[in-house]
Order: structure tokens, then C-alpha cells, then sequence
């Protein structure tokens, strides 16, 4: 099976600590094939996974957008995890357009046969005023996802102090990129809330 992720620099990788020496992964497509591989070999299941990271730092939903057929049809992919967002909420773009960019890729998606995993745009630490707008995209990403019935992973609540709303300080790196643990988290998120019941399904 292979999936694509797409994104910007948090499906990337970026972080301050890119550069440590470690054995372990740092970007979440990485981690979670970690993850995937582990699981099929653990419950001696047959098969492989393989994330593709098609992340493009900077990149805005209508960036990956445009790039969808090249960097997931082309690419001949099973599932597309999608994470976007964060960019266009700090140029101030409205949570409408954002979305309406979402929602056209998860039906490009179903259009092809490729099955779309939408994820909430994480928080923020150190800028307040960009909270709300992410709070207001992530509802609107949950409702066009509850009507067309397709997975969502909440990586915002999974990251975010429940007081504040802001990105827990052990997953942030410089305030919006994540330290390894971070993405790892992002990873395990999205293993645990979509890709283990996935691959219980029955082949068809």
C-alpha cells in the first residue's frame, strides 16, 4: 500500500533539531511508516506500507492543490493523508477559501479512487491571534468531512493544551515547526485514529 502525504514544512519535517544525530525519525510520513511496518510485522499480516512525503515547505492549500495530480494520482497512491493550512492562516487568508482548497482535494481524491485523510491544522505557541482561525478552519475541515463520511485525524487537540489552546511547549520547536516528538506525535495520531483500523479492514 503506499500513501502519499501532503503537505507543507510540517509533513516535511522542519524543526531546529533536524540537523541531531538520531536514529530516529523526525518527520511524521517516516515515523508513521515506522509504525505501519511494525504493526504488519507484529500481527504477522502480509503486505507493506509506504509513506511518501510530499511535503513542500510554504506551500499553501492552493500550492497543493495544484500540485495534486502530479505529487498523488501521478504518484499512483492507495491513500492521501492531508495537512494544510497553517500558511494561508498566517498570510490571513479566509477559513472559507482555505477550506473550499481542502475540500477540493479529498473529492479529487474520491474522484480517483484514492482514499482522502483530512487532518486539523495543529496550534500554535507564542502567537495568540492565530489560534482562533485555526479553531475556525478545523470545525469547517470536521463538518465537510462528516458529510462526505471520510476519516479525520484531530492533530490539534492531540497537541494543544486543553487550557490554552497552544501548542504544548514539549512539541514545539520555535513556536509553529515541531520538535522530533512532535511529529512523532503527529505520526502516532494519525496511526492510531486511522491507518491501524485501516489495515484491519478485510481486502476486498
Amino acid at each position: 500500500m503506499k500513501i502519499v502525504a501532503l503537505g507543507d514544512s510540517l509533513t516535511v519535517g522542519e524543526t531546529e533539531f533536524q540537523f541531531i544525530d538520531s536514529v530516529d525519525p523526525y518527520s511524521y510520513p517516516e515515523y508513521l511508516e515506522s509504525l505501519a511496518t511494525r504493526y504488519l510485522n507484529s500481527h504477522r499480516m502480509p503486505g507493506t506500507v509506504k509513506v511518501v512525503n510530499r511535503g513542500v515547505s510554504g506551500d499553501l492549500t492552493s500550492g497543493m492543490l495544484e500540485r495534486f495530480t502530479e505529487d498523488v494520482v501521478n504518484e499512483k497512491a492507495d491513500c492521501v493523508i492531508i495537512l494544510g493550512g497553517t500558511n494561508d492562516i498566517g498570510w490571513g487568508l479566509d477559513p472559507v477559501v482555505i477550506t473550499h482548497n481542502l475540500t477540493n482535494m479529498y473529492d479529487r481524491a474520491i474522484e480517483k479512487r484514492i482514499v482522502p485523510v483530512a487532518c486539523s491544522v495543529p496550534s500554535i505557541l507564542g502567537l495568540d491571534d492565530l489560534i482562533p482561525p485555526r479553531i475556525t478552519v478545523n470545525r469547517m475541515i470536521s463538518n465537510e468531512i462528516e458529510k462526505r463520511k471520510l476519516a479525520f485525524v484531530d492533530i490539534f487537540t492531540a497537541t494543544a493544551d486543553p487550557q490554552t489552546n497552544r501548542l504544548l511547549e514539549e512539541y514545539s520547536a520555535d513556536g509553529l515547526h515541531l520538535t522530533p516528538k512532535g511529529y512523532q506525535k503527529i505520526g502516532k495520531c494519525i496511526f492510531d485514529q486511522w491507518l491501524t483500523s485501516f489495515l484491519d479492514q478485510p481486502v476486498k
